[in-house]
Parts: C-alpha cells; sequence; structure tokens
C-alpha cells in the first residue's frame, strides 16, 4: 500500500467520523479541554519547577515566545489573580475576550448553523493580529521592556 493510498484512506474515514457527529460537539469538546487543562495547572502549580516541561523555545534561545508564561497565566486566573495573570502573559489577557467571542460565535452557529457562507476574516484583521503577536514576542525580550516577561524577570540570554 502507497503512503498516498494510506493518507486517502486516513482522511476518509476522518471524514466519516467526523460528519457522523453533530456540529456541537465540536466546541463542547474544545470547552472541555480547556476547562480539564485550567484544572490541572491549578491544582498542580505550574511555578514550581519540574512540574511541566520548559518552553522549547526559551530552552534554545534563551528568549522568550509569545507564549511563554501563558501556564502560570491561566493558573492565576483559575485562582482569580488578575494582577499575577497580567504578569505572566499580559498578550493572554488581551486575547482572551476575542478567543471567548470566537468560541460562543463557533457554539452558536454549531447549534443554529448559517444559511449562507460564513463571513471569512478580513486581511486586515489578520494582520493586526499577526503583527501584535509578533511585536509582543519581540518587545518582551527587550532589555527596557521587562515588565512585558513573565514575572518580570529579563530574558536568560540577557540576565
Amino acid at each position: 500500500m502507497s503512503s498516498s493510498s494510506l493518507a486517502q484512506r486516513t482522511v476518509s474515514v476522518v471524514n466519516r467520523v467526523t460528519s457522523s457527529v453533530p456540529a456541537v460537539v465540536w466546541p463542547l469538546l474544545t470547552a472541555g479541554a480547556g476547562i480539564a487543562a485550567m484544572t490541572m495547572v491549578h491544582f498542580l502549580d505550574p511555578n514550581e519547577p519540574g512540574n511541566y516541561p520548559t518552553c522549547p523555545w526559551l530552552m534554545i534561545t534563551g528568549t522568550y515566545c509569545p507564549g511563554c508564561g501563558t501556564m502560570r497565566a491561566v493558573a492565576a486566573l483559575s485562582h482569580l489573580d488578575l494582577m499575577g495573570a497580567v504578569q505572566m502573559n499580559v498578550l493572554l489577557l488581551g486575547l482572551l475576550p476575542f478567543l471567548l467571542w470566537a468560541w460562543m460565535k463557533w457554539f452558536y452557529r454549531s447549534v443554529r448553523p448559517p444559511t449562507g457562507p460564513p463571513p471569512v476574516p478580513t486581511v486586515t484583521a489578520t494582520w493586526i493580529l499577526l503583527i501584535a503577536i509578533l511585536g509582543f514576542w519581540l518587545i518582551r525580550n527587550l532589555p527596557f521592556a521587562t515588565f512585558l516577561a513573565p514575572g518580570g524577570a529579563a530574558p536568560p540570554a540577557f540576565g
């Protein structure tokens, strides 16, 4: 059996399974996975060394990626510590309302499917999001912007 034949059969099986499941299951499973992950970081503190692996980007480069501090920010949010979450990853808090809005829209459309094709995000919105993430990534690693680094600590490469 060739690899392309195996890939086609795999795609066919995945399409059959996903089309037989009601659409509302996917946003509910995603929400369940998010709640399970938040529960895990609530009870297994990411601030304690050894509980979770180090970010691969941080380990290789010694600089923070845009996601560094996200797990500790989620743990802080699970303890209702908003300032602690801001100190760990302010980008997460900036994007959280949009993520919740996107999830609610996904859930609504899975319950009440639109009659027409869904609107496509504008190119401008996509560029703004990309520039915000890349800008945050760059600025949080600069010496004058340690307030954007997780916990206010300078990146190990510069510390």
